[in-house]
């Protein structure tokens, strides 16, 4: 019998994770629909096709003319009001079943029910797609005098996005058929993918594990334990290598092909387009990352290397526990109080937010068979609350990413009053609030740290993270663009891919890093190239701009949680550059990038001085 979806956040943890961890918690995904089979699922999914339809009876064909009428602005505003709600129902009922999926991606019963549901959205969804395109054909003289009225101007933010688009767009017709052909094409190959790493099992010492547990795995303090998870990890990869290529040659194809009809020149301008972030700054970010390389990753690999008695560190020990390094495993109840406590010591009000994901069964944290691997906290829509995505195995590494992800569904609830239009962060700005998150925790764990072995294990744990989020997704932006650009010119072996992925970690990590054999296929379980490409950056992005936030905080923080929620509490209302205004911060400059890379590296010069 199908598991109903009210069923699937009460399957039981393993006894090992309840005996380590204690009892970790699984959401309750009845706040959307009390399961699969439920009648307000169906109703909701009804109506959904039934006010798509009804949406565009009303308003197809007959934008242009209310543009020109004196009662303009109250018109528009009704029919953006509509489109908003409908939006809203739509998001609730597609993130219901991503979420069902997320739970158990093995399951055949979740995965039909996914797939069904996407289905009928699309097609639902497909009678929407006139409006944004009739508003960007209304002449920009009549609705810049709508926009200027209430109640319509309470949506400029979004019509002004909206407007952007507008060099891209094409025809009607061309556009529904990218959007229903999107089921068959997009979307097909990101579930071949998911579906594919989800079922795969890597043998590690008697043991078949799936991804998460394996990665996990290359923590352990025993390096036995770290190389055979690698070489388990290198070999399943090589396996199954040609269906990754298939699938990523197939999306870079279908992406060039989408760009070349929207008359995108680069390769990531469709990325910067919906991060609303100019190019030339994403190429400063970039520049100057790798500019840097050499006094920040280069330097704190050899740092480690000397550590472990070696020249250099074979990949599996790169994000290795030091040697003698004191190990901790954190129970959930521990977790939770930890980065409660340093939220609330920054703001009383963002703990309360973050608490509410434990008491009312927001989250999701045990490891279990068929989970999606990683962590995540998805938004949903306005109208109902953010859920968290983990899978917590007690790690110090587990506790920081329980403060990103909090960091996450703190904004998510503070942008929703925005509404289903203008809730949404652009990726600019989407990593401020958990990587803020992330260095409360840590400072706050730095701080209560008394022995210098300690406080080294704790620095260098988060100068690796702060390396993971900044160089190496940097690393991974590049080989994504050499990937692209490459594929332009025709289809990309197996091989050839590989040696893209060398070449540029090689760049990143540095002659400290031995890259050896098995390494060169872990391009293909990095899901963000497949289901968001060149999202990467943004992770660096935030990084380097909480860096320097975070300086402001502590140089001056007479006012700074006022300004910080203005931030959060905007949503999408805003463009990254004016919220940053208050901070005395511009991204654009290009001495930016290097005050939050600076942080970094005065991490590193820490470590040096705690070898004198």
């Amino acid at each position: 019998m199908p598991v109903s979806a009210a069923a699937a956040p009460t399957l039981s943890s393993s006894a090992a994770a309840e005996a380590d961890l204690g009892a970790l918690p699984e959401w309750n995904l009845a706040d959307l629909y009390p399961g699969m089979e439920s009648q307000a699922y169906r109703d909701d999914l009804a109506q959904a096709q039934t006010q798509c339809r009804a949406f565009a009876e009303a308003w197809r064909g007959k934008l242009a003319d209310i543009a020109a009428r004196p009662d303009a602005a109250k018109t528009l505003t009704q029919a953006v009001q509509a489109y908003e709600g409908i939006e809203d129902l739509l998001g609730r009922i597609m993130s219901y079943a991503s979420l069902v999926y997320t739970g158990d991606t093995t399951d055949p019963a979740r995965a039909k029910f996914y797939g069904d549901a996407q289905e009928k959205i699309t097609s639902a969804s497909s009678d929407l797609l006139f409006f944004t395109l009739e508003l960007n054909r209304i002449d920009d003289s009549l609705l810049d005098a709508a926009l200027s009225q209430e109640p319509l101007a309470r949506y400029r933010p979004w019509i002004e996005d909206v407007r952007r688009e507008k060099p891209h767009q094409l025809e009607d017709r061309l556009e529904q058929a990218f959007h229903e052909k999107s089921i068959t094409g997009r979307s097909a190959w990101n579930r071949l993918f998911d579906d594919t790493m989800s079922a795969l099992r890597f043998h590690v010492d008697g043991r078949d594990l799936a991804l998460e547990p394996t990665l996990n795995l290359m923590q352990d303090p025993t390096e036995d334990v770290r190389k055979a998870a690698a070489v388990a990890l290198g070999e399943t990869l090589k396996a199954n290598l040609r269906t990754f290529a298939l699938i990523t040659n197939t999306l870079a194809k279908d992406k060039e092909i989408s760009d070349r009809w929207r008359g995108f020149e680069d390769v990531a301008d469709s990325r910067h387009l919906s991060n609303r972030v100019e190019r030339e700054t994403v190429d400063a970010l970039t520049q100057a990352v790798r500019a840097a390389y050499p006094r920040l990753s280069h330097r704190y690999y050899k740092l480690k290397a000397k550590w472990f008695g070696a020249d250099a560190l074979d990949y599996w020990n790169r994000n290795a526990p030091l040697p003698n390094a004191p190990t901790r495993v954190y129970k959930w109840e521990e977790a939770r109080d930890l980065v409660l406590s340093a939220y609330g010591d920054f703001s009383p009000r963002m703990a309360d937010i973050a608490r509410r994901f434990f008491d009312e069964r927001w989250i999701d944290a045990p490891v279990r068979a068929g989970k999606a691997p990683g962590a995540f906290a998805h938004p949903t829509v306005p109208s109902a609350h953010p859920y968290v995505m983990l899978n917590y195995q007690g790690k110090p590494r587990d506790v920081m990413t329980l403060a990103h992800e909090l960091g996450h569904g703190v904004h998510q609830v503070l942008a929703a009053p925005n509404g289903a239009l203008m809730a949404p962060t652009p990726l600019t700005l989407a990593e401020t609030a958990s990587v803020f998150g992330e260095m409360l925790t840590f400072r706050s764990l730095l701080e209560a740290a008394r022995e210098p072995a300690q406080r080294r294990a704790m620095l260098a744990a988060k100068v690796e993270d702060m390396l993971n989020t900044v160089v190496r997704q940097i690393a991974f932006y590049t080989f994504e663009r050499k990937l692209h650009i490459q594929r332009r010119e025709g289809e990309l072996t197996a091989d050839q891919i590989c040696d893209i992925w060398m070449s540029v970690q090689g760049e990143s990590l540095g002659p400290s890093i031995r890259l050896g054999p098995g390494y060169e296929t872990f391009w293909a379980y990095i899901p963000h190239f497949v289901h968001s490409p060149f999202y990467v950056y943004a992770y660096a992005f935030g990084d380097c701009l909480v860096n320097s936030l975070y300086g402001v905080y502590r140089n001056a923080a007479e006012g700074f949680q006022e300004r910080y929620f203005a931030l959060l509490s905007a949503g999408g209302a805003k463009p990254y550059g004016e919220l940053l205004k208050p901070f005395g911060l511009d991204a654009r400059d290009p001495g930016f990038w290097s005050i939050g890379l600076s942080m970094i590296e005065g991490m590193i010069e820490e470590l040096e001085a705690l070898e004198g």
